[in-house]
């Protein structure tokens, strides 16, 4: 039987087995530490991994749904030319009662001038105590502010007499005016009936101008001469050209090189389906005439189709004839056109001619011309409409001036020195509402900065108008709007001209028609979801001296919290999930770029906050003091500098720091407040301020 061993060996063996066991219990954390360690850098590398490909599945995502939908719309207008005739079958034929005008005017609007003036009521003129001479005061007022009532409302009285009979000599001016014009239509009704030959050119030719069977870009050109014996309008009318008709069939996105291929259109169908959008258009424009026609004025037409372009033997513009035909009404009425097919009806029901190749300007020749019916050939039209983005200035200004025109008011285009910033001098003759306008044309690609209407504003007040407008090419951002909100201000884009324009049967065009719309954008390396494409967008690009690398990030926030963690854009993630901000390449003279679209941001935040944080990487020992002389240029996306804001300097101790931010005004507007707050703890200390968990 064994017995403990016991005196001082005993307890010295029983310290080494406590100290072993020691030991080993240590190893033993040290490798149960390591093996947590590893399970946890493998968590985080599968984490990192999976983000990743879905980082790349989302990216892939939504290159393709941009593939699609530029596909979609090369299918859109495509279909649009296959169904030319039939639809423009269906519309309303033009009627010249669309010509005519109301003979109502504005009524008479008195405004404050309608309101009598209050008298004084004598139980508010109470004596402040029960003596004679308080009653007496009390009388006084109550006399005085009587007698002082009683003007004012014989001056209200006589005012709006004097208005009244102001609006009464504007309101007979402008019935007399409507009156007029719709006795001119009377009078070009008979005409018609009559078969005068100026007025059956001058109304037909407009017949087809106020088409809206016509899609965005096809030319409108009219050269025109009635023959009156029988009864037989001619005309030379402008079509498309070969570009009509989209050269890709689709587009892909190929992930190996993260670029979008057009599929090339198959070159016979192409051929096959522009030279039967050529013949629809003939026959569309036939059956325009022969619907419009009320009145008796045509037993027959006879069109010549023509394409523009360079001839490639002289490298000169020129017009080549492809399609031609001459059609009696009763012939051309016995048509289904919603059902023919449009090449085998032109050529062989009607037995007009079309080109075999008008790909290649392969000519025919016409069955007969305005200038062997008549001399007196009208043309209209300009052939194709303008660019306005690279229009001759002055002419621009001109156009401007004759839109003004076209809207009842009297305009002129300035001198080209000494006009004050005023390019087109307007007067609204209306009594009520009218009086001088001047008007500012910006030729501009890029967004107009507010600085340009603060400046329209001050040549307003400078000039004493009534009303100042600035008509631009381009567009307006926000600030822009939220200035000239509650002023004699108005802003027109280019877009709006553009509509105005048509509206009063004028012409242009932002940049060159394209048959699938405008190119698209290079595609951008970096993964930037896309938002709507009109957004606009700024550049905030960083500078700062020193030789600190920082890192430059975003925080979108309601108040002073982040909306989410994924609106926070840095290194990790480089853009919000809807695209609207989203960290870029900088601009030269920049040190680091953030890309903004306010208008694009969601509409529960109301702040974009910007901090700066050392690099812990590139810089781990440094701190902010060399962080100096900083500031934020304001760019359009174009990277035109439009603004310079100064943002407060880094200081010793401090590694993050935030530096401003754009914060969200009731109108719209946003404004920058200066940051400064300073934190020792990095970005993580920063963040965590906005709401944001950092491990």
């Amino acid at each position: 039987m064994g017995r403990r061993g016991g005196g001082l060996m005993g307890v010295w063996a029983e310290e080494q087995r406590a100290a072993q066991r020691e030991r080993e219990g240590q190893r033993e954390a040290v490798l149960r530490r390591e093996r947590e360690a590893e399970r946890a850098q493998r968590a985080y590398e599968r984490d990192v991994a999976r983000m990743r490909r879905e980082e790349r599945a989302a990216y892939r995502q939504r290159r393709d749904a941009d593939a699609l939908r530029r596909t979609r719309e090369i299918d859109r207008r495509v279909a649009e030319l296959e169904s030319l005739l039939a639809v423009g079958c269906r519309g309303a034929a033009f009627g010249v009662e669309s010509l005519r005008r109301d003979e109502v005017v504005e009524p008479f609007v008195p405004g404050p001038l309608g309101e009598p003036v209050a008298m004084p009521d004598r139980r508010f003129y109470r004596p402040a105590s029960g003596s004679a001479q308080a009653e007496r005061d009390a009388g006084a007022r109550f006399e005085r502010d009587r007698h002082e009532a009683r003007a004012a409302e014989a001056r209200r009285v006589g005012q709006l007499a004097s208005r009244r009979r102001e609006y009464e000599v504007w309101a007979a001016g402008r019935l007399a005016e409507i009156r007029a014009h719709n006795s001119g239509i009377a009078g070009m009704v008979g005409a018609l009936r009559e078969g005068d030959a100026d007025t059956v050119v001058e109304f037909f030719s407009a017949v087809l101008f106020a088409s809206t069977a016509w899609p965005e870009g096809f030319p409108r050109e009219v050269s025109a001469a009635y023959e009156r014996g029988r009864r037989r309008l001619v005309l030379d009318w402008d079509l498309p050209g070969y570009e009509v008709v989209p050269v890709a069939k689709g587009v892909k996105y190929l992930p190996g090189t993260d670029q979008e291929k057009e599929v090339p259109r198959p070159v016979t169908r192409r051929r096959a389906l522009y030279r039967d959008v050529l013949a629809q258009s003939v026959l569309l424009a036939v059956r325009e005439l022969f619907a419009a026609d009320r009145f008796g004025a045509l037993d027959g037409v006879a069109l010549n189709g023509y394409v523009g372009g360079v001839d490639p033997a002289t490298g000169l513009a020129s017009r080549v004839c492809v399609a031609s035909v001459a059609v009696d009404r009763g012939v051309f009425d016995g048509l289904n056109l919603e059902l023919v097919g449009a090449v085998e009806c032109l050529t062989g029901g009607l037995a007009g001619r079309l080109s075999a190749r008008p790909d290649e300007r392969a000519a025919v020749a016409p069955l007969v011309s305005p200038g062997q019916v008549s001399e007196d050939v009208v043309v209209q039209g300009d052939g194709e409409e303008p660019d306005l983005l690279t229009m001759d200035p002055i002419a621009f200004e001109g156009l401007v001036a004759q839109l003004f025109r076209a809207r009842g008011l009297q305009a002129v285009t300035t001198r080209r020195s000494n006009d004050g910033g005023v390019d087109v001098e307007a007067l609204d003759p209306d009594p009520i509402s009218g009086g001088s306008i001047v008007v500012q044309v910006k030729r501009y690609r890029n967004t107009v900065p507010p600085t340009a209407v603060r400046d329209l504003f001050g040549t307003v007040q400078g000039a004493g108008a009534n009303k100042g407008v600035l008509v631009t090419t381009s567009r307006f951002g926000p600030g822009s709007y939220t200035f000239a909100n509650g002023k004699p201000l108005t802003l027109i884009s280019g877009t709006e001209l553009v509509d105005l324009l048509r509206q009063h049967g004028l012409r242009g065009r932002l940049g060159p028609v394209t048959p699938s719309g405008p190119e698209p954008a290079p595609a951008t390396p970096a993964v930037v979801p896309a938002v709507e494409a009109d957004a606009d967008f700024n550049l905030l690009g960083m500078v700062w001296t020193g030789a600190v690398a920082l890192d430059v990030c975003a925080l979108v926030c309601a108040g002073d919290r982040i909306i989410g963690d994924e609106w926070f854009v840095f290194y990790n993630n480089p853009a919000t999930p809807d695209g609207s901000v989203s960290t870029v390449a900088a601009a030269p003279g920049d040190r680091a770029a953030v890309r903004v679209g306010f208008d694009a941001l969601p509409a529960r935040a109301d702040r974009l906050v910007l901090v700066a944080a050392v690099d812990p990487e590139a810089d781990p020992d440094a701190d902010l003091r060399g962080f100096t002389e900083a500031g934020i240029r304001l760019r359009d996306d174009a990277g035109t500098e439009l603004d310079r804001l100064v943002v407060s300097d880094g200081r010793p101790g401090e590694t993050a720091l935030v530096l401003g931010s754009f914060r969200r005004r009731a109108g719209g507007d946003w404004d920058f407040v200066v940051g400064g707050k300073g934190y020792g703890g990095g970005l993580e200390e920063l963040v965590g301020d906005f709401g944001i968990d950092v491990d």
